[in-house]
């Protein structure tokens, strides 16, 4: 493990940007909704006890222009001297969109196709990518075109579970993680032992208010076990939701006048992965090839039909599918322990983690009734959205 500086994770307009999140603070004594102002950490709990509950704020803009005291710099958490950066999210449940994306679309078909054995994927791939790639790119889900998509490869026997989702009307949102379960920038991510084929997937996520308001972005990480998933759909569970498989962070990075919902929807989000094994996989992905608009996720996640009242995260799906060759050729891309995931954006700052197994990974034991034991002591369950 290496220790990070605020260097290598803010955006690049970090004196500027609006950057709310949560710590681990010493001082404290506990988890504290923060927010980022020249360098330094600034808590936020005499405006409430969680981030769910200050997301809340519908005056959010003008309370936090306020003054707010120091928790100490941003280096503290980072050097552990001062605490920890926490995963920007606590009482919202994290739920992620799939196949959002043409590439990833393709590459969830070809799992589909390989029950899950990475050695048939490059021999699989390399005869759907000239047709499935060709048909796919640019179709917008739930299209005219795209029900013409869907009747051209029904006849050639090619649909798919992946693809009714993937261009249907219908998305697919699946539940990534429970409450207080996601890591936060700086922390190891978990990949299962059993997995022999898997991989990191570089996401925008969503920060929703309960009203359905989308009220800024963060970066995410989607740890996928490729094999698991393609041995059927209906291990989705167990391929996503594991001990530190959900990474989020470093913070939400709220809209105002200089970054909107429209400027996140056209960033470009860059992968680099470094294994102790001197190997290097780098690739980025425009936010732009999504096949579903940001807005629209949203509103199939939480409307009349399904609420959230402490608010909702949510992942939109990866863009990029790492293929590279590592431990052999033909046998693509896959994790090993010790690697450095780097997940970033100019706009977003940098997401870093090290890849471990689950099973050494530190358990998940501050969960809610934690939090509200740890808040009741330090005397903030009183806390709340309007400051009461």
């Amino acid at each position: 493990m290496q220790t990070l500086n605020a260097a290598d994770i803010l955006p690049q307009d970090a004196d500027t940007a609006l950057l709310v999140g949560r710590v681990w603070s010493k001082h404290a004594g506990g988890p504290c909704p923060v927010i980022l102002r020249g360098g330094e950490v600034l808590d936020l709990s005499g405006l409430a006890a969680t981030l769910s509950d200050l997301l809340e704020r519908t005056d959010l803009q003008e309370t936090l222009a306020g003054d707010h005291p120091s928790l100490g710099p941003l280096e503290g958490f980072l050097d552990g001297s001062e605490g920890a950066l926490l995963a920007p999210v606590d009482l919202q449940p994290v739920k992620a969109a799939g196949v959002t994306f043409a590439g990833s679309m393709l590459e969830r078909v070809i799992e589909e196709q390989a029950r899950g054995d990475y050695a048939r994927a490059a021999e699989i791939r390399a005869r759907l990518a000239p047709v499935l790639g060709d048909n796919l790119r640019g179709v917008k889900a739930g299209s005219d075109e795209a029900a013409k998509v869907k009747a051209l490869l029904q006849e050639m026997g090619l649909w798919s579970q992946y693809l009714e989702v993937g261009i249907g009307p219908d998305a697919e949102i699946f539940t990534k993680a429970p409450p207080m379960a996601a890591v936060g920038c700086g922390a190891r991510v978990g990949i299962h032992p059993i997995s022999q084929w898997n991989n990191p997937e570089p996401e925008v996520v969503l920060a929703i208010r309960s009203d359905g308001t989308i009220l800024g972005v963060t970066l995410g990480n989607d740890v996928n076990l490729r094999d698991v998933e393609g041995r059927s759909a209906l291990l989705l569970g167990k391929a996503k939701d594991n001990n530190a498989s959900c990474a989020l962070g470093p913070f939400i990075r709220l809209f105002d006048e200089g970054f909107t919902l429209a400027d996140a929807g056209r960033l470009t989000i860059s992968l680099k992965v470094t294994g102790e094994d001197g190997f290097e996989m780098a690739g980025e992905s425009q936010m732009q090839a999504i096949s579903r608009t940001p807005a629209d996720l949203a509103r199939q996640l939480i409307n009349r039909n399904h609420q959230y009242p402490d608010g909702v995260v949510l992942f939109l799906g990866t863009m990029f599918a790492p293929v590279k060759d590592r431990r052999a050729p033909g046998q693509g891309f896959t994790h090993e322990v010790g690697d450095r995931v780097e997940i970033s954006a100019p706009e977003l700052g940098r997401l870093v983690n090290w890849v471990d197994r689950t099973d050494r990974c530190p358990e998940w034991q501050f969960g809610l009734r934690a939090l509200m034991e740890n808040l009741a002591a330090r005397g903030l369950l009183g806390k709340s959205a309007t400051g009461t």
